[in-house]
C-alpha cells in the first residue's frame, strides 16, 4: 500500500503536464545529389587508391584531439548538409565549439539537422530552441521529458519508457563522410577535461557505407519520438533572445581563439597529417549495424528492432581470437555462457573493461564483478583499466596541474583479427535491451592486424591482469597483477574498503537489467 500511495503522490505532482500533441515534424531525408561536393571529390581521390568496387575507407580516431579536429574539419568543408546525432551534448568548452561550427556551416547555407537525446538537456530547452531558430538549422530532442515537471518524478513514474534512451553517436557531412564511435560531445571525450580523460575511439568513414549511416539517421530523425526543440519550449524565441544567444556564443568562442586547447587542436596528429598530405585510409567492406528507433517503444522481446541479432553471428563464428573492449561490461548469465564456451573450445577470449577505480559509473561495476570468477574459471582473460593517465598527455594543460583520471570509454570488438566493430554499444543489459545503439563492422585484416598487436603492446601498461588464486585456507580469490610495476593486489586496486563494501552491497540488489 505504501508503494501505491507513493506512486499516486508522484503522479499527482506531475498534474496534467504532458508532451505537446500533434507536433509538426516535417519529414526530411539525407541529400543524395552530393557527388559534386568537395568531400565527394576528395573521397574519389582516395578511392582511386583501391581497385575493388564497393569498398569503404576507414580512418581510426584514437585520441580526443584528433576526434574533435576531424569533426571541425568536416563541418568547415560542408557544402550541403550536416547530420549530427548524439546521446549527450554538453554545454562546456567543446560543446560550445561544436555548436559554433554548426552555426558557421548554417550561415553558409548548409542544412544542419541536430538530433540529441533529451537526457542531458534539463534546463536547456531555450538554448536548443534558439539554435532551432536559425533558418538553416533544425534541432530535435529524442524521447523528451515533459517540460514543467520534475525529471526525477518522470524517471520513477515512467520507468521502462523515459529510462530508455537514444545512445547513438554519428556525424555525417554531405552524405559523403561520417564519424561513428563512442564519443559524445563534451570535454571529457576530446581531451579538454582536467579531471577525467576518457580513452575512446571513433572511425571516420568514406565510401558506400556513409549512405547506411545517413539512412539510420533519417529513421531516427523522422521518428515520432523526435520532437522539435521549439515545440517543447512552447513558443518561438524572440529576436532579442536569438541575438543575445548568438552574441554570447560568439564572444565565448572568440575568447578561445588563442587558448592552449585551440593550439593543441591545431597541432594535433590529424591536423599535422593533413598539412603534410599524409592521410591514408584503410579499405574494405563495411556495413552499419543498429537498433531501430522503434526499439524504445516496443516490448524488449521484439528483437527484430535490435542490433544484437546482427552481431551474434560474429561472436558465434570466432575460431581463434575474440577481443572485447567495453567500458561497461555486464555479460549476464547468457553472455558468460557464450564467452566461456568459446574459451573452453580453444578461442582466446580477452576482455578489457574498467576497474572499480577507473569507472565513472561504479554501480555498473557491481553488476560486472559477480561474473569475474566464472569467466576466469572458463579461461576468459580479464583486464581492468588503470585509473592513472595513459600515454597521451594533455598538451594544453598548465605546468604543475595534476593529470586527469583515465577512464575507458571505447567500445570495440575484434573478431579473429579480420572483422572490427566500432560503435556506441556496451556489452551490458542496458545497451542490448533498453537503449538504442549504432556501430559499424569493418572487414579489414590489414587494419585489425595492426590494432590487435597495438592492444597487445599497450594492455600491460594500461590495465591490470586478473587471475584466480587460492589462499592458504583453500579459498578461491581474484588477484590483480600490474605487469608494468610488478605489483600484486588482493582487492580492487586504488580503492578503499568502504567503496568495495558499497559495491558489494549494491551487487546484491536485482538491478542488473538496468545496468
Amino acid at each position: 500500500m505504501g508503494l501505491l500511495m507513493m506512486a499516486v503522490a508522484l503522479l499527482a505532482l506531475m498534474g496534467c503536464a504532458s508532451l505537446p500533441d500533434n507536433v509538426e515534424r516535417p519529414l526530411s531525408n539525407a541529400y543524395t545529389d552530393t557527388d559534386d561536393t568537395r568531400l565527394a571529390r576528395a573521397s574519389r581521390v582516395h578511392e582511386n587508391e583501391r581497385e575493388l568496387a564497393g569498398e569503404s575507407g576507414f580512418l581510426l580516431l584514437g585520441n580526443g584531439l584528433d576526434a574533435f579536429t576531424a569533426r571541425a574539419i568536416l563541418a568547415d568543408a560542408a557544402e550541403r548538409s550536416i547530420d549530427a546525432q548524439y546521446y549527450l551534448l554538453h554545454d562546456d568548452l567543446t560543446g560550445k565549439l561544436f555548436v559554433d561550427r554548426l552555426i558557421r556551416a548554417a550561415d553558409r547555407g548548409v542544412r544542419v539537422r541536430l538530433l540529441v537525446d533529451d537526457m542531458d538537456l534539463g534546463g536547456r530547452t531555450l538554448g536548443a530552441a534558439l539554435l532551432d531558430s536559425h533558418p538553416n538549422i533544425e534541432v530535435r530532442l529524442f524521447n523528451p521529458f515533459i517540460r514543467n515537471s520534475s525529471r526525477t518524478t518522470q524517471l520513477v513514474t515512467g520507468f521502462g519508457s523515459v529510462t530508455r534512451r537514444m545512445h547513438n553517436k554519428s556525424f555525417t557531412v554531405d552524405n559523403q563522410a561520417a564519424i561513428i564511435g563512442g564519443r559524445n560531445i563534451g570535454d571529457e571525450y576530446f581531451g579538454a577535461d582536467r579531471e577525467i580523460d576518457f580513452t575512446d575511439v571513433d572511425v571516420l568513414l568514406i565510401g558506400p557505407v556513409v549512405e547506411e549511416v545517413s539512412m539510420s539517421f533519417d529513421g531516427y530523425w523522422n521518428s515520432e519520438l523526435a520532437y522539435p526543440a521549439t515545440a517543447l519550449l512552447g513558443r518561438k524565441p524572440s529576436n532579442e533572445e536569438y541575438r543575445d544567444g548568438r552574441d554570447r556564443l560568439s564572444t565565448f568562442v572568440a575568447g578561445q581563439a588563442d587558448s592552449a586547447y585551440q593550439q593543441a587542436l591545431s597541432n594535433s596528429d590529424l591536423a599535422n597529417m593533413l598539412r603534410a598530405n599524409e592521410i591514408r585510409f584503410d579499405w574494405g567492406p563495411a556495413h552499419v549495424v543498429q537498433d531501430e528507433p522503434e526499439k524504445i517503444l516496443a516490448d524488449k522481446s521484439a528483437t527484430a528492432y535490435h542490433m544484437a541479432p546482427q552481431l551474434r553471428p560474429y561472436f558465434r563464428n570466432v575460431e581463434e581470437e575474440l577481443y572485447i573492449v567495453s567500458p561497461y561490461f555486464v555479460p549476464g548469465k547468457a553472455g558468460t555462457a557464450v564467452l566461456s564456451e568459446l574459451a573452453e573450445t580453444g578461442v582466446r577470449v580477452r576482455v578489457v573493461t574498467n576497474s572499480l577505480s577507473s569507472t565513472d559509473v561504479p554501480v555498473v561495476h557491481s553488476g560486472y564483478a559477480k561474473y569475474r570468477k566464472g569467466l576466469l574459471r572458463a579461461g576468459v582473460e580479464l583486464y581492468e583499466m588503470k585509473s592513472r593517465p595513459g600515454k597521451i598527455e594533455k598538451q594544453w594543460q598548465s605546468r604543475g596541474h595534476a593529470s586527469a583520471q583515465a577512464s575507458l570509454h571505447s567500445k570495440a570488438f575484434l573478431f579473429d583479427r579480420e572483422h572490427l566493430f566500432i560503435g556506441s554499444l556496451n556489452l551490458d543489459p542496458r545497451s542490448i535491451h533498453e537503449n538504442t545503439e549504432i556501430g559499424v563492422i569493418l572487414t579489414s585484416p590489414e587494419l585489425v592486424g595492426r590494432i590487435g598487436p597495438a592492444l597487445d603492446d599497450a594492455i600491460d601498461r594500461i590495465a591490470f591482469r586478473l587471475v584466480l588464486d587460492t589462499d592458504e585456507d583453500g579459498h578461491e580469490r581474484i588477484v590483480w597483477h600490474d605487469a608494468e610495476t610488478g605489483e600484486t593486489y588482493f582487492a580492487d586496486p586504488d580503492t578503499g574498503y568502504w567503496e568495495r563494501f558499497w559495491i558489494g552491497l549494491v551487487g546484491l540488489i536485482p538491478l542488473e537489467s538496468q545496468l
